[in-house]
Protein backbone atom coordinates (compact mmCIF):
# COMPACT_ATOMS: atom_id res chain seq x y z
CA UNK A 1 0.00 0.00 0.00
CA UNK A 2 2.85 2.38 0.89
CA UNK A 3 4.54 1.63 -2.42
CA UNK A 4 1.32 2.33 -4.32
CA UNK A 5 0.90 5.65 -2.50
CA UNK A 6 4.44 6.71 -3.42
CA UNK A 7 3.92 5.80 -7.07
CA UNK A 8 0.75 7.90 -7.22
CA UNK A 9 2.41 10.81 -5.44
CA UNK A 10 5.33 10.90 -7.85
CA UNK A 11 3.14 10.38 -10.92
CA UNK A 12 0.71 13.22 -10.14
CA UNK A 13 2.93 16.12 -11.34
CA UNK A 14 3.54 14.27 -14.60
CA UNK A 15 -0.17 13.72 -15.13
CA UNK A 16 -0.92 17.39 -14.53
CA UNK A 17 0.55 18.34 -17.92
CA UNK A 18 1.23 21.81 -19.24
CA UNK A 19 -0.36 24.81 -17.51
CA UNK A 20 -2.61 26.24 -20.20
CA UNK A 21 -3.51 29.17 -17.95
CA UNK A 22 -0.01 30.55 -18.64
CA UNK A 23 -0.24 32.00 -15.12
CA UNK A 24 3.49 32.60 -14.77
CA UNK A 25 3.60 34.76 -17.88
CA UNK A 26 0.54 36.69 -16.72
CA UNK A 27 2.45 37.55 -13.54
CA UNK A 28 5.25 39.03 -15.66
CA UNK A 29 2.86 40.97 -17.87
CA UNK A 30 0.72 42.29 -15.01
CA UNK A 31 3.85 43.71 -13.40
CA UNK A 32 5.53 45.27 -16.43
CA UNK A 33 3.01 45.84 -19.27
CA UNK A 34 1.46 49.28 -18.88
CA UNK A 35 -0.87 50.36 -21.68
CA UNK A 36 1.18 50.73 -24.85
CA UNK A 37 4.46 50.59 -22.93
CA UNK A 38 6.55 47.89 -21.28
CA UNK A 39 9.03 48.39 -18.44
CA UNK A 40 12.06 46.52 -19.78
CA UNK A 41 14.39 48.11 -17.22
CA UNK A 42 12.40 46.59 -14.36
CA UNK A 43 12.19 43.20 -16.08
CA UNK A 44 15.94 43.29 -16.70
CA UNK A 45 16.45 43.53 -12.95
CA UNK A 46 13.96 40.77 -12.14
CA UNK A 47 13.97 38.21 -15.00
CA UNK A 48 13.51 34.98 -13.02
CA UNK A 49 9.79 34.41 -13.66
CA UNK A 50 10.18 35.07 -17.36
CA UNK A 51 13.06 32.62 -17.47
CA UNK A 52 11.08 29.98 -15.58
CA UNK A 53 8.12 30.42 -17.91
CA UNK A 54 10.29 29.98 -21.00
CA UNK A 55 11.71 26.79 -19.48
CA UNK A 56 8.16 25.49 -19.00
CA UNK A 57 7.40 26.18 -22.67
CA UNK A 58 10.63 24.55 -23.84
CA UNK A 59 9.77 21.31 -22.04
CA UNK A 60 6.61 20.74 -24.10
CA UNK A 61 7.17 17.93 -26.63
CA UNK A 62 5.98 18.09 -30.21
CA UNK A 63 3.67 15.12 -29.66
CA UNK A 64 2.11 16.81 -26.63
CA UNK A 65 1.63 20.03 -28.62
CA UNK A 66 0.09 18.14 -31.55
CA UNK A 67 -2.51 16.65 -29.21
CA UNK A 68 -3.81 20.04 -28.09
CA UNK A 69 -6.85 21.92 -29.36
CA UNK A 70 -6.21 24.59 -32.00
CA UNK A 71 -6.84 27.46 -29.58
CA UNK A 72 -4.35 25.97 -27.12
CA UNK A 73 -1.69 25.75 -29.82
CA UNK A 74 -2.32 29.33 -30.95
CA UNK A 75 -2.12 30.70 -27.41
CA UNK A 76 1.05 28.68 -26.74
CA UNK A 77 2.86 29.98 -29.83
CA UNK A 78 1.78 33.61 -29.36
CA UNK A 79 2.88 33.61 -25.72
CA UNK A 80 6.13 31.88 -26.70
CA UNK A 81 6.78 34.55 -29.34
CA UNK A 82 6.06 37.43 -26.96
CA UNK A 83 7.99 35.97 -24.03
CA UNK A 84 10.99 35.16 -26.26
CA UNK A 85 10.95 38.72 -27.62
CA UNK A 86 11.02 40.10 -24.08
CA UNK A 87 13.96 37.80 -23.30
CA UNK A 88 15.78 38.98 -26.44
CA UNK A 89 15.34 42.61 -25.43
CA UNK A 90 16.58 42.24 -21.85
CA UNK A 91 19.49 40.09 -23.03
CA UNK A 92 20.59 43.12 -25.09
CA UNK A 93 19.36 45.90 -22.81
CA UNK A 94 19.71 48.87 -22.87
CA UNK A 95 18.93 49.65 -26.51
CA UNK A 96 16.87 52.14 -28.51
CA UNK A 97 15.00 49.60 -30.59
CA UNK A 98 14.85 45.92 -31.49
CA UNK A 99 16.57 46.62 -34.81
CA UNK A 100 19.71 47.55 -32.85
CA UNK A 101 20.08 43.80 -32.34
CA UNK A 102 21.66 42.04 -35.28
CA UNK A 103 19.03 40.00 -37.16
CA UNK A 104 16.64 39.84 -34.17
CA UNK A 105 14.04 37.76 -36.03
CA UNK A 106 16.58 35.36 -37.55
CA UNK A 107 18.45 34.39 -34.38
CA UNK A 108 17.70 30.84 -33.27
CA UNK A 109 17.04 31.76 -29.65
CA UNK A 110 13.49 30.43 -29.19
CA UNK A 111 13.54 27.09 -27.36
CA UNK A 112 10.86 24.68 -28.54
CA UNK A 113 10.47 20.91 -28.97
CA UNK A 114 14.01 20.18 -27.79
CA UNK A 115 15.64 22.57 -30.25
CA UNK A 116 16.02 26.25 -31.06
CA UNK A 117 14.28 28.25 -33.78
CA UNK A 118 13.91 31.91 -34.72
CA UNK A 119 11.08 34.32 -34.04
CA UNK A 120 10.49 34.31 -37.79
CA UNK A 121 9.94 30.57 -37.69
CA UNK A 122 7.33 30.88 -34.94
CA UNK A 123 5.51 33.68 -36.78
CA UNK A 124 5.79 32.62 -40.42
CA UNK A 125 6.61 28.92 -40.22
CA UNK A 126 4.02 28.03 -37.59
CA UNK A 127 1.42 30.68 -36.72
CA UNK A 128 0.81 32.00 -40.24
CA UNK A 129 1.44 28.64 -41.91
CA UNK A 130 -0.74 26.49 -39.67
CA UNK A 131 -3.62 28.85 -38.86
CA UNK A 132 -5.65 31.01 -41.23
CA UNK A 133 -6.16 33.68 -38.58
CA UNK A 134 -4.77 37.17 -39.28
CA UNK A 135 -5.78 38.24 -35.77
CA UNK A 136 -2.42 36.90 -34.68
CA UNK A 137 -0.94 40.13 -36.08
CA UNK A 138 -2.73 42.04 -33.31
CA UNK A 139 -1.41 39.63 -30.67
CA UNK A 140 2.30 39.15 -31.30
CA UNK A 141 4.50 42.01 -30.18
CA UNK A 142 7.83 43.16 -31.66
CA UNK A 143 8.80 45.38 -28.69
CA UNK A 144 8.21 48.50 -30.76
CA UNK A 145 5.97 51.56 -30.56
CA UNK A 146 4.39 50.66 -33.90
CA UNK A 147 3.24 47.24 -32.67
CA UNK A 148 -0.12 46.35 -31.18
CA UNK A 149 0.31 46.68 -27.41
CA UNK A 150 1.18 43.76 -25.15
CA UNK A 151 -1.74 42.74 -22.97
CA UNK A 152 -1.28 42.72 -19.20
CA UNK A 153 -2.24 39.03 -19.29
CA UNK A 154 -1.20 35.98 -21.26
CA UNK A 155 -3.31 34.66 -24.12
CA UNK A 156 -5.45 31.70 -23.04
CA UNK A 157 -7.41 29.20 -25.11
CA UNK A 158 -10.84 29.53 -23.42
CA UNK A 159 -11.00 33.30 -24.00
CA UNK A 160 -8.76 33.60 -27.06
CA UNK A 161 -11.47 34.91 -29.39
CA UNK A 162 -12.41 37.61 -26.87
CA UNK A 163 -8.77 38.59 -26.41
CA UNK A 164 -8.21 38.74 -30.17
CA UNK A 165 -11.25 40.98 -30.58
CA UNK A 166 -10.07 43.32 -27.85
CA UNK A 167 -6.61 43.50 -29.39
CA UNK A 168 -8.03 44.31 -32.83
CA UNK A 169 -10.35 47.03 -31.55
CA UNK A 170 -7.61 48.61 -29.45
CA UNK A 171 -5.08 48.60 -32.27
CA UNK A 172 -7.49 49.89 -34.90
CA UNK A 173 -8.69 52.53 -32.44
CA UNK A 174 -5.18 53.94 -32.04
CA UNK A 175 -5.32 57.02 -34.30
CA UNK A 176 -1.53 57.28 -34.40
CA UNK A 177 -1.52 54.04 -36.41
CA UNK A 178 -4.99 53.62 -37.92
CA UNK A 179 -7.76 56.13 -38.62
CA UNK A 180 -10.60 56.84 -41.01
CA UNK A 181 -10.67 60.21 -42.77
CA UNK A 182 -14.02 59.99 -44.49
CA UNK A 183 -14.02 63.65 -45.57
CA UNK A 184 -10.56 63.36 -47.07
CA UNK A 185 -11.37 60.00 -48.63
CA UNK A 186 -8.46 58.23 -46.95
CA UNK A 187 -8.20 55.13 -44.77
CA UNK A 188 -4.93 55.32 -42.85
CA UNK A 189 -3.68 51.90 -41.80
CA UNK A 190 -0.59 50.54 -40.09
CA UNK A 191 2.08 49.07 -42.33
CA UNK A 192 1.09 45.70 -40.86
CA UNK A 193 -1.83 45.77 -43.28
CA UNK A 194 0.62 46.33 -46.12
CA UNK A 195 3.19 43.68 -45.14
CA UNK A 196 0.55 41.02 -44.47
CA UNK A 197 -2.18 42.14 -46.86
CA UNK A 198 -2.42 38.63 -48.28
CA UNK A 199 -3.38 37.18 -44.91
CA UNK A 200 -6.29 39.60 -44.49
CA UNK A 201 -7.45 39.20 -48.09
CA UNK A 202 -7.31 35.41 -47.84
CA UNK A 203 -9.51 35.49 -44.75
CA UNK A 204 -12.09 38.11 -45.72
CA UNK A 205 -11.62 38.98 -49.37
CA UNK A 206 -10.34 42.49 -48.66
CA UNK A 207 -8.53 44.34 -45.89
CA UNK A 208 -11.52 46.69 -45.53
CA UNK A 209 -13.90 43.78 -44.95
CA UNK A 210 -11.60 42.28 -42.35
CA UNK A 211 -11.28 45.41 -40.22
CA UNK A 212 -14.88 46.61 -40.55
CA UNK A 213 -16.35 44.61 -37.62
CA UNK A 214 -13.87 46.24 -35.22
CA UNK A 215 -14.75 49.83 -36.14
CA UNK A 216 -17.44 52.25 -35.00
CA UNK A 217 -20.65 52.22 -37.04
CA UNK A 218 -19.79 55.46 -38.86
CA UNK A 219 -16.26 54.34 -39.70
CA UNK A 220 -17.52 50.91 -40.74
CA UNK A 221 -19.90 52.44 -43.28
CA UNK A 222 -17.18 54.69 -44.67
CA UNK A 223 -14.69 51.84 -44.97
CA UNK A 224 -17.16 49.48 -46.66
CA UNK A 225 -18.33 52.17 -49.08
CA UNK A 226 -15.29 51.57 -51.26
CA UNK A 227 -14.70 55.31 -51.54
CA UNK A 228 -11.59 55.47 -49.35
CA UNK A 229 -8.02 55.16 -50.58
CA UNK A 230 -5.69 53.22 -48.29
CA UNK A 231 -2.49 54.89 -47.14
CA UNK A 232 -0.09 53.14 -44.80
CA UNK A 233 1.30 55.00 -41.80
CA UNK A 234 4.99 55.00 -40.91
CA UNK A 235 6.00 52.22 -38.53
CA UNK A 236 7.81 53.35 -35.40
CA UNK A 237 10.51 50.79 -34.53
CA UNK A 238 11.68 52.54 -31.35
CA UNK A 239 11.45 50.53 -28.13
CA UNK A 240 8.00 50.74 -26.49
CA UNK A 241 9.44 51.66 -23.10
CA UNK A 242 8.10 54.25 -20.63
Amino acid sequence: MKTLFLLIAFATPLLAGFDHSHALFTEVLEKHAKGNEFDYAALDKDPDKLGAYLVDLSEVSRSEYNGWQETQRKAFLINLYNASTLKLIIDNYPLKGIKDIGSPWKQKQVKIFGGAVSLDHIEHGMLRKDFNDPRIHFAINCASVGCPALRSEAFRAPVLDTQFGEQARKFLGDSSKNRVDAKGGVLYLSSIFDWFEGDFVKKSGAVEKFIAPYLSEADRKAVLSGDLKIRHTDYDWSLNKP
